[in-house]
């Protein structure tokens, strides 16, 4: 893939957004210096898109968590740490002759500018849900394009390995996106209470594991899209109770190395009053 030299007569964005030239230094400092380390540290040189690939995930989630934090300072070392993957990568692809960094921005840029035409062309969109709708539908037109006829879904760009709770807002979205959605809350609210009731049918009626573990699981879908339609993302909720719990467990054990007690020898309405104590510190 080669990229063609890019001419100033071609910008379609305002001169005012235009990186200035102290900012570009930096970024090409940065380019020729992962370049180094892949010529002339062993560990760098080393590493391949299978080695690092799950690194890129664990520095994702820690943006996210810097993000939850709302830790500004750390913020820009996570997302530098995110950037340099996307770079690593980028090196290692244009070592193999497949593409090279500007393809990557080239690639991604071009699809901005399709999927925006109420900013880059002569379409309007009113509202979030709007342009959300437009990108679909021009996402599902480039996918078609692409598979030369061949069907495909709405649900494909949507990976198998995201969170469970993730994928399933994010399945819910894309549905959403095409039309398949529950005309209001209520009626989503309606099939949570429904999923409830045959969970709890399946529990109470001791049916096998596999049945009771499918009838949670669409307990779960169906409280995953009433908070979708709640403007909650569901696994965002999520994490926020699990570090919330931690914190108060956390003090339940404090309070216990104090004493000789233990949590499990404690009588309940004690450790639901030092519960409450926590929840009043936090």
């Amino acid at each position: 893939m080669s990229t063609p030299a890019f001419d100033p007569s071609d910008r379609i964005y305002e001169n005012a957004f235009a990186e200035p030239a102290d900012r570009l230094e930096a970024y090409a400092d940065f380019v020729a210096i992962v370049k180094q380390l892949r010529r002339d540290c062993p560990w760098d040189r080393a590493q391949t898109h299978e080695s690092v690939k799950h690194l890129l995930i664990e520095e994702a989630y820690e943006v996210v968590a810097a993000i939850d934090a709302k830790n500004w300072d750390e913020l820009p070392e996570e997302l530098g740490d995110v950037f340099l993957h996307v770079l690593f990568h980028a090196t290692i692809a244009e070592e193999e002759g497949r593409f090279t960094l500007a393809d990557v921005i080239e690639a991604e840029t071009d699809k901005l500018v399709r999927r925006h035409p109420h900013v880059f062309g002569d379409e309007t969109a009113d509202d979030p849900d709007a342009v959300a709708a437009s990108w679909e539908e021009i996402k599902q037109q480039e996918k078609a394009d692409r598979a030369d006829g061949e069907a495909s879904s709405v649900l494909d760009g949507v990976p198998r390995r995201l969170p469970a709770l993730l994928r399933a807002h994010r399945i819910q979205e894309k549905a959403a996106g095409v039309g398949f959605e529950f005309p209001d809350r209520d009626d989503a609210w309606a099939k949570v209470e429904e999923e409830l009731e045959e969970f709890r049918d399946a529990v109470d009626d001791e049916t096998d594991e596999d049945d009771r573990e499918s009838e949670f699981g669409d307990l779960l879908f169906a409280l995953a899209n009433y908070a979708r339609q709640a403007g909650i993302n569901p696994e965002n909720a999520l994490r926020a109770t699990n570090d919330k719990f931690t914190r108060r467990f956390q003090h339940l054990e404090e309070r216990f190395r104090d004493g000789d007690a233990t949590i499990e020898a404690t009588d309940l309405a004690v450790i639901e009053k030092l519960w409450a104590e926590a929840k009043e510190q936090q």
